[in-house]
């Protein structure tokens, strides 16, 4: 064989990109399976530590403001020191005290313990989101985003059932020490494994490393002080991206907190049955997560990048606001289950253009811009459990409750038309 010809050969790329996705797609898994398994254990937790259902709400809330305090500040955070020590940071210390639930003895220690908790989390996103922008060629992040968000809502659907079969096992505390053990693991293999800069890492060859560039801004110089925030704040994109963001997040914290209770007293479903039903949303997500994210970069390629992500949110988010309305008005339970899988589905079928926006305006500052954006859909978790105990008192009706995230998701829908893609927040 000729020694020149394989000498001048092109080396064909390597897939490095490709295991860091895999990393990525684990760690949402891991994060869903900590994030929703006490939904799941609740009724076991109150019985044991005689908390109300009021109580329990606060439990809830207590990790998702955590959650939205820190979330800029640790996104901040990543944007400067890179991904790979930060979120090896927030794994271990969300593992921590994924473990340390088990502990709790009273309704305080219990809150405090999923404050942390909450900390330890906050920034996890925004760190994904900073990790795709320097890893993923701009024309596959949409379906990135989306297999990410896949594998998180497959997680979270299963963990109900996975969640009660080893509570009905080892007890609802020894739950929270097994799930909490899986992310020190995941926090091994990252932190050996991954690098901020696709160049620095050993297994990187220079054909993949530009495919990797394609489309990928420069490092843009960092900005401090007051003008960093006011260029954040004041930007035509952000008030709306922020806004259109809370109706998904309330939707998902319904799912992973009072769904299986709604199921439950509204529609009778029995203990066996509930374990598959009250996770079906987020399983049937899985489609929506995937669809969505090859949508949008198809619509993008096809319309343009303001179309292809305003667009594809503003229909999903419409389709999530009349299927959850319906929901509240259906008596069959099957339907009424199906049309929450509906609306939950559409909703996380945005997610892919959502964040894919995210790193479109924020380039070298995406983590924060994320982070922002996160933040301000946490409104929905921190208030939204609460919200719905005291709609339901009010109303003595479920039907409230899900006729108002039915209106925010139109209320979202309404904000897409704001959102300009194509307009950077720090140029």
């Amino acid at each position: 064989m000729n020694t020149s010809t394989l000498a001048g050969a092109v080396a064909p790329p390597t897939r490095v990109r490709h295991r860091v996705v895999g990393l990525m797609l684990a760690l949402a898994m891991i994060t869903y399976l900590d994030r929703a398994c006490i939904a799941t254990l609740a009724p076991e937790i109150m019985r044991d530590l005689s908390l109300s259902k009021e109580q329990m709400s606060w439990v809830y809330s207590a990790f998702a403001l955590a959650y939205a305090v820190f979330e800029v500040p640790t996104a901040w955070w990543a944007d400067r020191m890179g991904t790979r020590r930060v979120l090896t940071r927030i794994v271990l210390w969300w593992s921590v005290f994924t473990m340390a639930t088990a502990a709790a003895f009273s309704f305080t220690s219990l809150v405090v313990t999923r404050f942390l908790f909450g900390i330890g989390e906050a920034g996890a996103w925004p760190c994904v989101a900073r990790t795709f922008s320097r890893w993923i060629p701009l024309a596959q992040r949409g379906r990135v985003q989306g297999i990410f968000f896949s594998g998180a809502h497959l997680a979270g659907g299963l963990t109900p059932m996975v969640a009660l079969a080893l509570s009905a096992w080892l007890g609802w505390r020894a739950v929270f020490i097994v799930f909490g053990l899986v992310g020190f693991g995941w926090a091994a293999v990252w932190y050996r494994y991954f690098r901020d800069d696709p160049a620095q890492h050993p297994a990187v060859n220079a054909a993949e490393n530009a495919i990797i560039g394609e489309g990928r801004g420069p490092v843009a110089a960092g900005h401090e002080g007051w003008e960093y925030w006011r260029r954040l704040l004041a930007h035509r994109n952000t008030l709306p991206l922020c806004l259109a963001y809370i109706p998904n997040s309330c939707a998902f914290y319904f799912c992973i907190t009072w769904l299986p209770t709604f199921l439950k007293e509204k529609h009778h479903f029995s203990s066996i049955s509930l374990g598959l039903v009250s996770g079906l949303p987020l399983i049937l997500a899985v489609a929506g997560d995937l669809f969505g994210g090859a949508a949008t970069d198809w619509a993008v390629r096809r319309y343009g990048l303001r179309w292809g992500r305003a667009g594809v949110s503003a229909a999903g988010n419409t389709v999530a606001g009349f299927a959850m309305i319906g929901a509240a008005f259906v008596q069959h339970p099957l339907v009424a289950v199906g049309l929450i899988s509906l609306a939950v589905a559409a909703t996380m079928f945005t997610l892919g253009a959502t964040w894919s926006t995210c790193l479109d305006i924020g380039g070298t500052h995406v983590g924060v811009v994320s982070a922002a954006m996160n933040t301000a859909g946490q409104i929905g978790s921190v208030f939204g459990p609460p919200v719905v105990i005291y709609l339901l008192r009010q109303f003595n009706d479920w039907n409230a409750p899900v006729i108002g995230i039915g209106i925010l998701f139109l209320l979202g829908a309404a904000c897409w038309s704001f959102i300009d893609p194509r307009d950077r927040v720090f140029d």
